[in-house]
């Protein structure tokens, strides 16, 4: 079987127009998906954020006497007393 330079050369042609195509595809998705990176990132920050600000929140309302949150209150001013009480022995030794 005989294959024509000609045909190699159409054949070249077509592999290197074909990788030529990939290659900017691949810089595209490359880009889209740094983009997409950067926008978890900044979500995954920004729910860190809000569940920080939620617990804050929460605790707030606990030390305020929501009837919502009394077992928290009554667990977060014990352990206020267990603090001070801590802090006091500190102090007296």
């Amino acid at each position: 079987m005989v294959i024509s330079v000609e045909s190699l050369e159409g054949n070249l042609k077509k592999l290197i127009s074909n990788y030529e195509t990939l290659k900017i595809e691949h810089k595209n998705l490359k880009s889209q998906f740094d983009s997409s990176s950067k926008t978890v990132s900044e979500l995954n920050s920004e729910i860190e954020r809000l569940q920080h600000e939620n617990k804050t929140l929460k605790t707030a309302n606990a030390l305020l006497g929501s009837t919502e949150y009394k077992r928290e209150t009554k667990l977060k001013i014990n352990s206020l007393i267990k603090e001070i009480d801590t802090c006091i022995i500190q102090l007296a030794e």
